[in-house]
């Protein structure tokens, strides 16, 4: 999920995909992956620039630090729900499935 709990730890969905609030995360997801594509073009265009700024450098390295940190926490989720390499469906355990708000160490 794109958010963190009240203690800074990402939030995972533990349900088949097809809910309201996987749904909702989705929607987010997509939103902020888009922004981040939208972003690099933005830094791209103002390394090109001979007369940037130091201050809008640091405001965009900013803003790419907080996009990062958006996609890195899409990308755990997302592989947080790819099989392990090899696992066949029947390898799969339901019981196994991600809780809600767990943190790495705990799944």
């Amino acid at each position: 999920m794109p958010w963190s709990n009240t203690e800074g730890n990402p939030c995972f969905l533990s349900s088949d995909g097809t809910g309201y609030l996987w749904r909702v995360a989705d929607g987010i997801e997509a939103v902020q992956l888009g922004m981040a594509a939208e972003l690099l073009d933005h830094a791209a265009d103002l390394l090109d620039d001979d007369r940037v700024t130091a201050d809008q450098l640091r405001f965009t390295l900013a803003r790419m630090s907080e996009s990062l940190r958006d996609v890195k926490r899409v990308a755990d989720s997302r592989g947080a729900r790819l099989p392990e390499a090899g696992a066949t469906e029947l390898d799969l355990d339901p019981d196994d499935a991600i809780g809600a708000c767990d943190t790495p160490e705990e799944r």
